[in-house]
This record gives structure tokens, C-alpha cells and sequence, in this order.
């Protein structure tokens, strides 16, 4: 048992789902017994009022059927109680509950009960005020020095406050410049309500200044009306702390002194009640409520402080006396006097978990068996550890205790997507004034034979596709028996429509792909039915289509010949129409019953312009860095200049600012437009990102039909190209993709086994330049076309040694190397005169989705 933690001397849990906050617990004897014992009261924002009086049997017992006196639903919710003289003619406590649009007074009595259901108890209503502003808090008082009673003020939530004389009100009056309201309290000693406003400086206000100020109620009258009502509203004094305080407390010692407490956001103040600060405590931890009281020392006050940690401090002025662990965050504390126990501490958390507890140690009756020596066998721990490695082995060569078959039977996932766009589109964070967004809903069916936990479900798709919802928890999870979680993944793919509509084909194109088919040529109309423009006859070997960013691709079909063309102004845009329609012309000769299909491509692969995308992302790249270098720099000369300002407004004796201020104003400047700069280059960033992975794509899927490769070998040079979703200046794509392809150059497809014994580095870093990236593909394109496979097998033989016309760029194990290389070695690929790139605009992105 822990010393530092709360004792539990009593705790319960109020309602389900219920919310609370600082001002819904209160402790008072407000059923007036006059023995000294205190009452828990709590209201809830539910609109129920609870009223306890704990008397465990031992210590740590939870709340019992008898502890509630009184639970009652008042329907609207309760900002705040407080016990008080609140009716007049009489000086006996009762109970004021805030709403928030009325304030309720109660008389809580009890009936002593004759059979052994115990004593009844009930409330009355004495009064009630309607209100005409929202409320937001109040607080209580002699004010004025009235004798025998208590008054109540209310701020509202736009800054007014309004006084109640008991049954009757007495008048209303707004705080200066009053934006949020602040937490509200009231010295008895100088007669004045204190109060945080939004600008953060505690303010006081006498009560006669606000009793003889305009009253709000006249504050659309004339001028001249205003000026004969009332004096204007004066502040009596200020304190600017620099931050929102979240709870204000008056402690007065005696007649002559009181002090005012104010609880900030990272620091703790105490100041005088001339608004002087006395002491302030800067706290390690954010807090959550505070209660100060008196300390057996004279001179000093103790505090409680709640923080978000869900510990409870003991400061004594400023020294940190004790600490305890509470099992909950509080967000108010109390302290009194329950079941003949003084200085109980009652704690309330946000979510209605509410205890009673108390500081000090337990005694521990726990003694730890003494362990009687023995001496280890190493035999026998050898022979353990042999057979636990086995049972390693064995797991990860099975991967998975269970069998295929029973893995998909017990959770199935089935995608269907809507053919047909949204009638009202569905897209989100749309910007007034833009052209409609057009979305597409996809149905996602889970089917689990077993009974499961916490299932969590993702779908992922690439930019610019965006989701409405990528994350769905359920409380049902697919784990097997073993505690192994499991991953079940399903690709779907979405409509065409949703990022391009038909357009006007064009004759005139910079980038131009061919491919060859050994079937006759398929009318465009069968293999595009949603996308037909013009008439039927110019739809069959002629179809354009429009992205919604603006650019246009066009896609021919030979009458003669069985080759399909693919054209379009930018490069990146051609792979998404090539790949819809191989994967249509697919699907089509299937339903024919056709499975000798195939597809190639006899062209030069168009690498200079995927090196130009690459470059052109490198360079944003570079330029981002740079920017957050220029922006580091210039922050820290703004906060040097900052701090030169400060000691000069400080210093006693004025000195002429030496033009610190013009600096600092040009160096504020200089700061936002470099930090526009940037967030400007990293929407850039991702642009080009985009564009790369489109160019990406292309590059694989031309390499496929140009080399012919299966589909794993497809899907090793996608892990190989594409291993980010993100781009990030840490981890770029350059320095991630080199090192796949160097690794697949020295592996699978190495020349000798030479290469293949030579090491990688293990740290990946950003390169100084493009140009060792693009040797690489170039020469991973060149031994491809020579005849070498890609594989992950570690065992494979390393491919015979082939000599052909040309050559076979090695890669270089040296700087030496690396510039006899670029001496000797003569470029593996030439372009294409047609294509030629051009400035990339943003792209068709991938129409494929991930759920997992």
C-alpha cells in the first residue's frame, strides 16, 4: 500500500453518463440538525440534486441505501449550489440552485421515521427568480453589511451581473469590456465582488460603485437619460496574471486581513485585498480545482490543489507539504466535518465519481517470505531454454496458430460501391464559392462467426480522395485464442465518375502512350458506357475525358490495328485512363469467355519525364528546409529583440529605445511572411507528391507489360517504389525508394555474387542530389530488360552473368567508382522525341481503396 495516496473512507458513483463540474458540489448542514455533521450536496447538469450523509460501517465501505437522503430531478440542469440565509425572516440555512435560466431556493427538512426505512426527507420550494440572460455562475454574501442574511449575485454569460435581495431583485449591471465570463467571488472585508475578465487581470468592484452605477437595463436610452441615472461603473483595482483562472477564493483570518486566491492555469496566486500579489506558486502539473483553508501555523494558509493527474497537493503558502494519489481527476474539492470525522476530504471527478477520503498511513501487516537459497541448474535451465526456442521457431514458421480455413470463416469483410455518384454530395470542408464535389458512398459489410472485441476498422484511400470517415470502432475485436490481433484487409475499387467527366477529345497532345492488345480493338462505348459525349460514331475509337482539376486526357482505338492510345498534356495523368481500361478491357473479354487476353508495351519507357517529377519534388523539398532554417533563425533574433524590449520597459531609469521597436515590428513581419511561405511550399509538397505517386504507378505499370512480369513481381517493385503515404522532410521518398531499388539491385537482380555480399547502410538520410536515384532505376530498367526477375527469396542463385550489346551499369561501391561510371557508362534509355514534359499540374489521383 502505497503512503502517498487518498484513504478511501467512503466513494460512490452518481447516475450513468451524468457530467459534472466545480461548482455542483457543496457541504453544508442545510437541513439546520445544528449537531455540527455536514451534508454532501451535488448537482448534476442532468438536472438531479443528490443529498448524502455518509456513515460507513469500516473504512473504504461504498455508499449505502441510507447514505442518499434526498435525490431529486429538477429537469433543467444545475450549474451551481449553495447553502445560505437566503429567506428573509429567518436566519435558518437553505439550499440556492442555479440554472440556467432560473434560480431555485430550497428548504431541505427531514421527518424522523417511525418503522426501519429510516428518516424521510424532503425539499420545498421557497422562491424562485426567471432569468432573462443565460447564467454562468453566482456567488453569495452580506452585501452592503447587511446583518442576518445573504444576498446572491449572478454573472450571466455575456458580463452581467445581478444582485437578488432574497425574495426580490435588486438590480443588474455590466463588467466594462466584459467578452467571457471569469469565475466570481465576494470579500466581505472590503465589501467587493473579484472576478477574472477575457483579458486576463483580476478586477474588483465595491458594491456600493455598483448599486450607484447606470443600471443595464437603461443602457438604450439617450445620453443625456444615461447620464442622470447613475454614475459609470468604476473598477476599484486590477492585476494582470497572463492567463484564465479557473477558480477564485476569499479566506479571511480576522477582521482586520483577508486574503484572495486565485487558481490560473499553470500558476497558483495569493494576493492582498488591495490586489498587491503576496506570494504566487508556479505548479508542474495542469490543475483542476483548489480549496484553500487554515493552517495551524499563524502567518500562512494551506491550499489543495487537483491536477489533471489525478493528484491531490498539500501546499502550505508556497512549500509542497504532501501529495496523494486520488483515483480520479477532481474537478471540485470540499472539506468538513461527516459522521464525527473532521477534515474529511470530498472529492468530485467530472463523470460523477464522488469520494471521501483522508491523509495519512495505513499499517502495513504484509511480511515477505523469506526465499530459501538454492543453487541453480544449468542443465536444466539449458534444457528450457532449447525447448522454448523451439516453440519460437515453430510459431513463426507457421505464422499462426490457426488454420487458413478457420481464419476466413470467422471474420469475412464484403465492400459494395454505389455505381452512381451522391445526388447531394457529401464532401467535407468544402470552401464557399467552389465548383460542387462530387462523393460516392461504399458500403462496408462486416461478418464474424465468432463472438469478438474491439474490431477496428480503416479505410484508406490516396490523395486527393478524401473520406468522410476513415476510422470505425466496434466492440467486438478479431482475436484469436492465442491474444494474436489479426489484420483482415479488402480492396475495392471507386467509380471513374468521381474524379473525371467526359470531355472534348483533343487531337494535340505532349505525352503519348501506345498500347498493343492481341485482340481486335473494342468499342470505346462497351468499355466506358457512363462517359458518351458526342455521338455513338465518333464514341467508338475517339473518347476525352476532363479531370476535376482541370486537365484533360484523350484515348483512341485503332480501326486497323489493335493497339489502343492513351494522350494527355501532362505526364502523371496518363496512367489512371491506362488503367482503367486495361483493367475494362480485362473484364470484358472474361464475360466473353476470352482468357488468352494480354496486353504490352513495345515503346521506351518514358523515364526523363518521371526523373523531371522527381526532381521537381527534391527541389520543394530543399526549399522547405531552408524556409524552416530562415524561420528558426528569425524567430530566435524576435524573441532575443523581445527580451531587450523587456529590460529596457523595466529599467527605473528611461533610455531611448535605439529603434528596438521598428526592428522588432520588421522582424514580426519578416516571421508571418516566412511562415505563410512555408505552409504555402508544403501544400506544394504534397501537390507534387501526388503527381510522383501517379507518375509512379505509370512506371510500374508500363514495366509490367513491357517486361511482362507477374503479379508478384508487380507487387515488389509497388513496395519497392511506393513505400510511403506520407511524404515527410524526415523520412522523404527519394532517400526510402533508393534504397529498395539498391537493395533489389544487389540482391535479385545483382550481376555476380560480389554485389550481393555488399552491405547496406542502415540509416537512410537525405541525399545531396536526384542523380544516384535516377542511375538506379535506370539500371534496375536495364537489367530487367536483359533478362533479370525479381524475387525476395534470399536463397535464390544470383542470375548468370550476361553479356550483351551495351553493357550493364553496375553500381558503384565507391566514389571512384561511382565517377568512372559516369565517365565510361553510356545511357541505358533515350526518350521518346514526342514526349516531352511540361510544368505538372495536379493530377487524377489512384481510384483505389484500402479497408482494413
Amino acid at each position: 500500500m502505497s503512503l502517498f495516496k487518498a484513504r478511501d473512507w467512503w466513494s460512490t458513483v452518481l447516475g450513468e453518463k451524468e457530467e459534472f463540474d466545480q461548482g455542483c458540489l457543496c457541504l453544508a448542514d442545510v437541513d439546520n440538525t445544528g449537531n455540527g455533521q455536514d451534508k454532501i450536496i451535488v448537482g448534476s447538469f442532468m438536472g438531479y440534486l443528490r443529498i448524502f450523509h455518509p456513515h460507513p460501517v469500516k473504512t473504504g465501505d461504498g455508499a449505502q441505501a441510507e447514505d442518499l437522503l434526498l435525490e431529486v430531478h429538477l429537469r433543467d440542469p444545475i450549474l451551481q449550489v449553495e447553502v445560505g440565509k437566503f429567506v428573509s425572516g429567518t436566519e435558518t440555512l437553505h439550499l440556492a440552485v442555479l440554472h440556467s435560466r432560473k434560480l431555485c431556493v430550497y428548504s431541505v427538512s427531514g421527518t424522523m421515521g417511525n418503522v426501519e426505512h429510516g428518516n424521510q426527507y424532503q425539499i420545498k420550494l421557497m422562491y424562485e427568480h426567471n432569468l432573462q440572460r443565460t447564467a454562468c455562475n453566482m456567488t453569495y454574501g452580506s452585501f452592503g453589511g447587511v446583518k442576518g442574511r445573504d444576498l446572491i449575485c449572478i454573472q450571466s454569460m455575456d458580463g452581467m451581473l445581478m444582485v437578488f435581495e432574497q425574495e426580490s431583485y435588486a438590480f443588474g449591471r455590466f463588467l466594462p469590456g466584459s467578452l467571457l465570463p471569469g469565475p466570481l467571488a465576494y470579500s466581505s472585508r472590503t465589501d467587493s465582488f473579484i472576478t477574472v475578465s477575457s483579458c486576463r487581470q483580476v478586477e474588483s468592484y465595491k458594491y456600493q460603485v455598483l448599486a450607484f452605477a447606470t443600471d443595464a437595463d437603461k443602457r438604450q436610452e439617450s445620453e443625456q437619460q444615461k447620464l442622470g441615472s447613475g454614475k459609470r461603473l468604476v473598477v476599484d483595482w486590477t492585476l494582470n496574471i497572463g492567463e484564465q483562472a479557473l477558480d477564485i477564493c476569499i479566506m479571511s483570518f480576522n477582521q482586520s486581513t483577508s486574503s484572495v486566491f486565485v487558481l490560473g492555469e499553470r500558476n497558483f496566486f495569493c494576493l492582498k485585498d488591495n490586489g498587491q500579489i503576496q506570494f504566487m506558486k508556479k505548479l508542474d502539473c495542469s490543475p483542476s480545482c483548489f480549496l484553500p483553508y487554515c493552517s495551524v501555523s499563524e502567518g500562512t494558509v494551506n491550499t489543495l490543489i487537483g491536477n489533471h493527474n489525478s493528484m491531490l497537493h498539500v501546499y502550505q503558502d508556497v512549500t509542497l507539504k504532501w501529495a496523494s494519489q486520488l483515483p480520479h481527476v477532481p474537478v471540485a474539492v470540499r472539506v468538513g466535518s461527516l459522521h464525527e470525522l473532521k477534515g474529511v476530504i470530498v472529492t468530485l471527478s467530472d463523470d460523477g465519481h464522488l469520494q471521501c477520503s483522508y491523509l495519512g498511513t495505513d499499517p502495513s501487516l504484509f511480511q515477505a517470505p523469506k526465499v530459501e537459497s538454492r543453487e541453480l541448474n544449468y542443465d536444466a535451465l539449458d534444457t528450457e531454454l532449447k525447448e522454448l526456442q523451439k516453440i519460437i521457431k515453430d510459431v513463426n514458421k507457421s505464422q499462426g496458430v490457426w488454420s487458413l480455413t478457420e481464419r476466413e470463416d470467422d471474420l469475412k469483410i464484403s465492400v459494395v460501391v454505389s455505381l452512381n455518384l451522391d445526388s447531394v454530395s457529401q464532401a467535407p470542408d468544402v470552401a464557399a464559392g467552389t465548383d460542387l464535389v462530387p462523393s460516392a458512398t461504399v458500403k462496408v459489410t462486416l461478418q464474424n462467426r465468432v463472438a469478438l472485441q474491439k474490431a477496428k476498422l480503416s479505410v484508406y484511400v490516396q490523395r486527393p480522395l478524401v473520406l468522410s470517415c476513415d476510422q470505425f470502432t466496434f466492440e467486438f475485436m478479431d482475436r484469436n485464442p492465442e491474444g494474436i490481433p489479426r489484420v483482415i484487409q479488402c480492396k475495392f475499387r471507386l467509380p471513374l465518375k468521381l474524379i473525371c467527366l467526359p470531355g472534348q477529345p483533343s487531337k494535340i497532345a505532349s505525352h503519348k502512350l501506345t498500347i498493343d492488345t492481341n485482340k481486335p480493338p473494342v468499342s470505346l462505348l462497351s468499355l466506358f458506357p457512363g462517359f458518351a459525349s458526342q455521338s455513338e460514331e465518333d464514341q467508338v475509337n475517339v473518347m476525352g475525358f476532363h479531370f476535376t482539376g482541370g486537365s484533360q486526357v484523350t484515348l483512341l482505338a485503332s480501326k486497323t490495328s489493335q493497339r489502343y492510345r492513351i494522350q494527355s498534356e501532362q505526364f502523371e495523368d496518363l496512367w489512371l485512363i491506362t488503367n482503367e481500361l486495361l483493367l475494362r478491357l480485362q473484364e470484358y473479354f472474361e464475360k466473353q469467355g476470352i482468357k488468352d487476353f494480354a496486353c504490352s508495351f513495345s515503346g521506351s519507357m518514358p523515364l526523363q519525364e518521371y526523373f523531371e517529377l522527381i526532381d521537381h519534388h527534391f527541389e520543394l523539398r530543399l526549399n522547405g528546409e531552408k524556409l524552416e532554417e530562415l524561420l528558426s533563425e528569425r524567430a530566435v533574433q524576435f524573441r532575443a529583440i523581445q527580451r531587450r524590449l523587456l529590460t529596457r520597459f523595466k529599467d527605473k531609469t528611461p533610455a531611448p529605445l535605439q529603434h528596438l521597436d521598428t526592428l522588432l515590428d520588421g522582424t514580426y513581419k519578416w516571421v508571418i511572411a516566412l511562415a505563410d511561405a512555408v505552409e504555402e511550399n508544403e501544400g506544394s509538397l504534397l501537390r507534387a507528391f501526388a503527381r510522383l505517386r501517379s507518375a509512379t504507378h505509370l512506371v510500374i505499370l508500363l514495366i509490367g507489360l513491357w517486361q511482362k512480369l507477374s503479379a508478384d513481381q508487380v507487387a515488389i517493385l509497388e513496395a519497392a517504389f511506393l513505400p510511403l503515404q506520407h511524404d515527410t522532410q524526415e523520412l522523404g521518398w527519394e532517400e526510402t525508394v533508393d534504397a529498395a531499388v539498391s537493395h533489389l539491385l544487389k540482391t535479385c537482380l545483382s550481376k555476380s555474387s560480389k554485389e550481393q555480399a555488399l552491405s547496406l547502410s542502415s540509416e537512410l538520410a537525405r541525399p545531396k542530389d536526384t542523380s544516384r536515384l535516377k542511375k538506379h532505376i535506370a539500371l534496375l530498367c536495364d537489367r530487367l530488360a536483359k533478362g533479370g526477375r525479381l524475387c525476395l527469396s534470399t536463397d535464390a542463385a544470383a542470375p548468370p552473368t550476361m553479356v550483351m550489346p551495351g553493357g550493364c551499369t553496375p553500381i558503384p561501391e565507391s566514389d571512384l567508382e561511382e565517377r568512372a561510371v559516369e565517365h565510361d557508362s553510356p545511357e541505358p534509355f533515350t526518350s521518346h522525341k514526342h514526349l516531352v514534359a511540361e510544368t505538372p499540374t495536379p493530377e487524377a489521383s489512384p481510384l483505389q481503396g484500402v479497408s482494413e
